[in-house]
């Protein structure tokens, strides 16, 4: 007769089947959702009906096994494929993907950690990058050089347009040729200055410190206490406190090649600014290095003659170190900086520089990525028969510096095959005092390396050549864009050309991610099956790679999911089949009994 037994293992099919097609409907309808990884349901039997548990074999009887009804099907659980979707490229740098097992590392706003596969990031307000659902994904920082801090992971932030970086100089390197026939020198710019009157400086009566002789100019006298000879009948003092002197529009060099202009210089006046100060000032502001004989055997510097008040001025020897001067280039400013007069100076040239020389000059940067001009030149000073030839270097500022321009000068030795023989290169240090930077800025001017070195070969049919290349150091710049590498280190491209690390994405990884809990929205957190995130670098302990500019598609196999489906609506229609079957037999049963 029939069994209400079957009706409820109909139902059971029923409900089993249909709960098959539930998961198969979701797995199709996240078919396009990023990184969405396919369920699958397991079905068992329920429990069994025993009529008898079995008999072992006997001598009268060769054993039974156990007699048993199921009593219908029941969905046993689900299953998540987390086998890696398609990578799908999409050239935006925000979007990642993971090739292997790991799961990117996303805090919500109570500070609860989840794991999602999908890395459609983007930017918040504070430049922290953000899922759709505003999760913050988490990584490494740096610290202020650019490294990697792994010290503890906190959420990935990117500033474009608003982290800046400049990068000091530390080496500039020279290639060119310094022509060993060229001409050697034989004396410096020979230059006077003295007042523009008929004579030379006066001083004042009763002025003190008093002269050791009447009106006898000496390097202690004071620029306050000097008679201006441009006012005839009186005593007038042709300075005063808080007056400044001006140098400006002088040249060095006599060609188009190592001429230039001298930054402009000026020299306030107090109270106790002596003759030698203004000397100094003078010598300074035209690059002067003192103390040097030249072949005709005058020394380099400024001095002055006492009796007449004229100051002469011995230049540096080689063409590029010459020196032009005439009275426009010297000028006095009164204490608000306008001009009282335009010639303070007359000046006369007895000599020019000569000697082959060459110069060039290029753009070092400070640590605030200021630019900051060098100039640097070679003199020719000797050429020892049959060992080769030796010149001088000339470095010098080419900006208002604080002190002299010249930041040094030396010898370089070359053998007679042209080769150079000084290895050491050139030190240099330039105060930036003043100017909020690290100083002194401190590099090096390399004279040999793998793209070229200077020579000293012979150059009958020109001259000296020199180039400044390969220089660091780079100005001020704004990040403009950033990619991720496989490894998840996060490098930023700078407007002024340099690239910097500035972040790292971390992934975590679990011994059971089948154990996951599914959050919905692509997030997931830690179920009591799936074993404690293990945070690691891409790369490392099996997390895989990051591919940046591409996002991972869904597992869903569309081709199994149909076939499912028909499976289970074979299934949901055998179930109702016996359902059928069993009421068509209680109905003969109750036409019987009637």
């Amino acid at each position: 007769m029939a069994s209400t037994t079957a009706l409820f293992s109909g139902l059971s099919g029923l409900n089993a089947n249909s709960r098959m097609i539930e998961v198969i409907g979701n797995n199709i309808s996240n078919v396009n959702t990023t990184a969405f990884k396919s369920n699958r349901v397991m079905f068992s039997s329920t429990f069994n009906r025993t009529f008898s548990i079995g008999s072992a074999p006997a001598d009268t009887t060769g054993g039974t096994n156990p007699g048993q009804i199921g009593l219908g099907v029941q969905a046993a659980g689900t299953q998540r494929n987390f086998n890696n979707g398609a990578i799908n490229g999409t050239g935006d740098s925000r979007d990642l993907a993971i090739e292997g097992e790991g799961f990117f590392i996303v805090q919500r706003g109570n500070g609860e950690q989840v794991y999602t596969r999908a890395g459609a990031f983007r930017p918040n307000s504070t430049n922290e990058l953000v899922t759709l659902s505003g999760e913050r994904l988490m990584g490494y920082g740096v610290d202020s050089k650019f490294n990697v801090d792994t010290s503890a992971i906190k959420s990935v932030s990117i500033p474009v347009g608003s982290l800046t970086i400049a990068e000091p100089t530390t080496v500039a390197r020279l290639s060119g040729n310094l022509n060993s026939k060229g001409t050697l020198p034989t004396r410096g710019a020979q230059l006077t200055l003295q007042a523009s009157g008929a004579g030379g400086f006066g001083v004042i009566t009763g002025a003190a410190p008093a002269p050791t002789a009447p009106n006898v100019v000496e390097p202690t006298t004071r620029l306050v206490d000097l008679d201006d000879p441009n006012i005839a009948g009186t005593v007038t003092p042709m300075f005063t406190a808080g007056q400044t002197i001006r140098i400006t529009g002088a040249k060095k060099g006599v060609d188009n090649v190592n001429s230039r202009n001298l930054p402009d210089a000026s020299l306030t006046i107090t109270a106790t600014t002596t003759v030698q100060d203004y000397m100094n000032f003078v010598r300074d502001s035209l690059g002067i290095v003192p103390g040097q004989t030249n072949p005709n055997t005058q020394t380099t510097g400024v001095t002055l003659n006492s009796l007449t008040g004229v100051i002469s001025i011995v230049g540096n020897t080689g063409t590029m170190n010459d020196l032009t001067l005439n009275p426009s280039n010297f000028r006095l400013l009164d204490a608000a900086g306008n001009q009282i007069q335009s010639s303070l100076f007359s000046s006369a040239k007895a000599a020019a520089s000569d000697g082959e020389s060459v110069r060039t000059s290029f753009v070092a940067y400070d640590s605030l990525g200021s630019p900051v001009n060098i100039n640097v030149g070679f003199t020719l000073e000797a050429t020892p028969g049959g060992t080769g030839t030796t010149w001088r270097y000339y470095t010098e500022a080419g900006y208002t510096y604080p002190g002299s321009i010249s930041l040094g000068t030396g010898q370089v030795n070359f053998n007679s095959t042209g080769a150079l023989l000084t290895n050491t290169p050139i030190s240099v240090a330039v105060s930036r005092n003043g100017t909020g930077a690290v100083t002194p800025l401190n590099f090096d001017i390399a004279l040999s390396g793998p793209q070229g070195s200077v020579t000293a070969f012979a150059n009958t049919t020109g001259t000296s050549s020199l180039q400044a290349q390969q220089i660091d150091g780079a100005p001020l710049g704004t990040l403009q864009s950033f990619a991720v590498g496989a490894d998840g280190i996060i490098s930023g491209a700078f407007s002024n050309g340099l690239s910097r690390t500035v972040g790292q994405v971390v992934l975590a990884k679990f011994s059971n991610p089948e154990g996951l809990v599914d959050l919905g929205g692509n997030m997931y957190r830690v179920g009591p099956n799936s074993g404690s995130a293990g945070i690691a670098a891409p790369l490392e302990l099996g997390t895989g790679k990051i591919v940046g500019g591409a996002l991972e598609l869904s597992n869903v196999d569309l081709g199994s999911e149909f076939l499912g489906l028909i499976q289970a609506q074979t299934g949901y229609s055998a179930a109702t089949r016996v359902i059928r079957t069993t009421d068509e037999l209680f109905q003969q049963l109750l036409q019987i009994s009637g």
